[in-house]
C-alpha cells in the first residue's frame, strides 16, 4: 500500500478527463466522507458539499467554468459552498445537534456559543463569509488526499464564475455561496498535457523556515 506522501506525489491537477470513465459511487462517497470529517473552526462545519453528477446540470455550469472541458468531461463535480454569514440560529443548531449526539443537555456549551455569537454577530457579512470560506479548504485538501489514495484523478478549481454556479445550484436558498470546485474522474492520457511532466515544488530548505 502506498503511503500518504507517495499518493500526494502521484496526484496532479488533471487538465483533461475521459468522459467515458466514471468514478464508482463507493469511491465518490469515500471522498465526500473525507471532506465531512474535516476539522472546522469551533466544530461548526460552516459549509456544505454539493455533489453534481447530472450531465444536464454540468452543462449549465459550463458557462461559469474557466476550464469548460473539465466541467463537461469529468465524472463528478464537488462544489464546496460556505455559509453566507453567521447567525444565532446556525450556531445553536450545530451545538444542539452536538449535545444531542453526545447525550448531553442542550445548552451545555452555552458559555462558549455565547462568545461565538458576540464575536461573529457583530462582524460584517463579508468578513464572516471570508472566515466560513477558509474552512472549506481544509476539507478540500482532505478530499484530494482521499481521492489520491483511491487513484481517482482530480483538479481543484477556484477559476470559475461564482455567480453562475450559485445561480444554477440555487445556493442562495440554502444560505450558501460557492468557494471552490473539485473535478473528479479519470484523466484522458492523450489530452492531459501535464501528466507526463515532473511534479515541481520548491525544495524543503526554502519551504520550511526552521525557527530554533
Amino acid at each position: 500500500m502506498m503511503s500518504l506522501i507517495e499518493n500526494l506525489q502521484w496526484r496532479h491537477a488533471v487538465k483533461a478527463f475521459d468522459p467515458n470513465k466514471k468514478v464508482s459511487e463507493e469511491n465518490v462517497e469515500k471522498i465526500i466522507e473525507a471532506a465531512r470529517l474535516a476539522p472546522t473552526s469551533s466544530g461548526l462545519q460552516q459549509f456544505r458539499v454539493i455533489l453534481v453528477s447530472n450531465q444536464e446540470i454540468k452543462e449549465k455550469l459550463i458557462p461559469g467554468a474557466l476550464n469548460p472541458e473539465s466541467m463537461r468531461d469529468c465524472s463528478h463535480v464537488l462544489v464546496f459552498a460556505a455559509w453566507d454569514n453567521y447567525t444565532e440560529e446556525r450556531i445553536d443548531e450545530v451545538y444542539d445537534f452536538t449535545t444531542d449526539e453526545r447525550d448531553l443537555p442542550r445548552g451545555r456549551f452555552s458559555s462558549y456559543t455565547n462568545q461565538l455569537k458576540e464575536i461573529y454577530l457583530n462582524l460584517p457579512e463579508e468578513i464572516n463569509f471570508a472566515h466560513t470560506s477558509r474552512q472549506t479548504y481544509i476539507a478540500l485538501g482532505l478530499a484530494l488526499a482521499q481521492a489520491a489514495e483511491l487513484k481517482v484523478d482530480t483538479c481543484p478549481a477556484e477559476g470559475f464564475d461564482n455567480k453562475v454556479v450559485d445561480e444554477v445550484l440555487e445556493l442562495d436558498k440554502l444560505g450558501l455561496k460557492s468557494v471552490s470546485l473539485m473535478y473528479i474522474g479519470y484523466a484522458d492520457d492523450e489530452k492531459d498535457w501535464i501528466k507526463p511532466m515532473k511534479k515541481v515544488r520548491i525544495p524543503r530548505d526554502e519551504f520550511v523556515i526552521d525557527v530554533k
